[in-house]
């Protein structure tokens, strides 16, 4: 009776250093600063490079944008020139002779196109339609980096449990060791049974070992794809399965209605459609080879000459009687190119066709992905409510067992075994509580929630 009271002692003990360690362990550091999944998946997005570099692409969209939008302003254009001539040249009264002259010009110009056969607005049209494009592919670049952190941030969970579940043991076990010290001392107990525990003990503390190593690898996954340079001072928030809540109840919902929520809130649909229609205004503006185009030009110029021989004006007086303006209209009617138009518009149908194939695939490809998620969900449910029925069969098994070591009549073999099935259902359980829980959380990712528990 003593002995099941030292037992139930050191199994108090054993569950009050578990919980100390449930908010507090981290094999790095002594108190570490606890991540939420949020604080990981924003600070991820924050400093990851593949997004930064998307990023990137949006501002070269934005760019493209800008000069499409600026192609309808004027073309403006300054030019200044001196010539020289030796021999039988030009003079400034217009007359040729054999002499030295030179020659200074200034111009400037401008041209302003009237109409280029709809190009100008199509492109404007295709480059707004690429940022959004291009916006939305950075936020399927996020949720990318949200889920990688996510499922990271599942895996250390689950080496933590392991952890504790191998510190349990190292509890349980080493009081065996000192139970049994007890019984050979007093010559209630042989040599070999303490020596088979000890046994016991040493795998325990290697299991421990591999569950802290393990748990370090799984850190150093998660802390890489944070960016951040070392694991030291690293360690995450534990959630508490029992206060979550917020979750759809799977059991009311099917793949497509799923699938339906998604499309209209996944960044990587919305941005093969946007691409899809970018292809209209790209055929258009290959159908503009066909339309005429015109322009609006004009300009100023000026002359000076000097001519060896001759007496010439001054400067500024050249410079005021040779000042000229011009203002014209340029009208290009294309007749034949080749079939260049032709050929621009073929490629550009194409082009259309092959991005409607693009955007059903995708659409397979995120339907594929719910269905898979859909059905880990249900497993994920069924595996938990088992695990709740093995641990309470492990449990009454346990004690069972335990009452027959301490009256003779079960041997330590059995007693360890009796005692790692209920360690190891309690941990199957806590894994397949987590793994129910980032099913679920995916689910709702897939309807447009953020991805977080």
């Amino acid at each position: 009776m003593n002995t099941t009271k030292r037992l139930l002692k050191v199994k108090g003990l054993v569950i009050g250093v578990s919980l100390f360690h449930l908010f507090t362990f981290s094999p790095l550091s002594a108190q570490p600063r606890l991540w939420s999944l949020r604080e990981c998946c924003d600070y991820a997005v924050a400093n990851n490079i593949s997004i930064k570099q998307q990023e990137n692409a949006c501002r070269q969209q934005e760019i493209q944008l800008s000069t499409s939008k600026n192609s309808r302003l004027p073309d403006v254009s300054g030019s200044m020139g001196q010539n020289f001539s030796f021999g039988r040249g030009l003079t400034a009264d217009n007359t040729y002779t054999n002499t030295n002259t030179s020659s200074t010009s200034f111009s400037l110009g401008a041209s302003v196109p009237l109409f280029t056969g709809f190009q100008i607005p199509n492109q404007i049209k295709l480059n707004q339609l690429n940022l959004e494009a291009a916006t939305a592919d950075l936020e399927k670049a996020k949720n990318d980096i949200r889920m990688q952190v996510a499922q990271a941030y599942v895996q250390i969970l689950y080496d933590m449990e392991i952890a504790d579940v191998a510190r349990r043991q190292i509890a349980i076990d080493s009081a065996q060791v000192a139970r049994l010290q007890a019984f050979v001392d007093n010559g209630k107990a042989s040599e070999a049974e303490l020596s088979q525990q000890k046994a016991t003990l040493a795998n325990s503390h290697l299991t421990a070992t591999q569950a802290d190593n393990n748990t370090r690898l799984a850190i150093l996954s998660l802390t890489q794809l944070l960016e951040l340079p070392s694991p030291e001072g690293f360690s995450i928030v534990r959630p508490d399965i029992s206060k979550i809540t917020g979750f759809t109840e799977i059991s009311g919902l099917t793949p497509d209605q799923i699938y339906a929520d998604a499309l209209g809130v996944k960044p990587e649909i919305l941005s093969q459609q946007l691409k899809l229609k970018g292809t209209e205004h790209n055929i258009k503006i290959a159908q503009a080879g066909y339309y005429p185009t015109l322009s609006l030009s004009g300009g100023l110029s000026t002359n000076y000459y000097t001519t060896s021989g001759f007496k010439s004006d001054g400067f500024g007086t050249q410079l005021k009687n040779n000042f000229s303006q011009y203002i014209g209209l340029n009208l290009n009617v294309p007749i034949f190119n080749r079939f260049q138009t032709r050929n621009s518009i073929r490629m550009a149908k194409i082009e259309q066709q092959n991005q409607q194939l693009q955007l059903d695939n995708t659409k397979k490809s995120l339907y594929k992905e719910i269905q898979q998620v859909y059905y880990n969900a249900l497993n994920a449910q069924a595996k938990e409510g088992a695990s709740q029925q093995a641990v309470a069969t492990a449990n009454d098994a346990f004690h069972l067992t335990q009452a027959k070591y301490e009256n003779g009549k079960a041997t330590i073999t059995e007693f360890n075994e009796s005692k790692n099935n209920y360690l190891k259902s309690e941990s199957d359980l806590v894994q397949a509580r987590y793994e129910n829980l980032y099913q679920q959380a995916l689910i709702e990712f897939y309807r447009g929630k953020d991805l977080t528990f």
